[in-house]
């Protein structure tokens, strides 16, 4: 059993360059604020162990953010929607978001042309 003076250590993640994160502004979160949690993408990690964020939406930059405040925009649950949208109803389509449906778009565009042969030789 723990004594509750043992600390409990959690492991930091660590992320990359390109990245996608949701990260959380502690100074505005703490105050109460609005807007204080939204999407960033990595632009430089520090050896420190704090990186260089700029926000999606805004273009704000945030220097030096700690991992803490920090969580990984996985692809998978951004592709989720293509994954399991149900294709055989009249409705599917209403269920996506545009950018599933332009991905769709240009797969269903390259998948009916028929590949080029290279040219002949000599």
């Amino acid at each position: 059993m723990r004594s509750s003076t043992e600390k409990t250590t959690l492991a930091v993640a660590v992320f990359k360059d390109g990245d996608y994160v949701l990260y959380r502004d502690p100074a505005m979160f703490w105050t109460g604020q609005a807007g204080h949690t939204f999407v960033c993408k990595v632009t430089r990690a520090w050896q420190n162990g704090t990186y260089d964020l700029t926000a999606l939406a805004s273009g704000r930059l945030i220097d030096y953010a700690r991992p803490d405040y920090m969580r990984l925009l996985p692809p998978l649950d951004a592709m989720r929607d293509i994954d399991t949208a149900p294709l055989h109803t009249d409705r599917a389509a209403d269920d996506m978001t545009a950018a599933a449906l332009a991905w769709l778009t240009q797969k269903h565009a390259t998948a009916n042309t028929p590949p080029e042969l290279p040219a002949p030789r000599g």
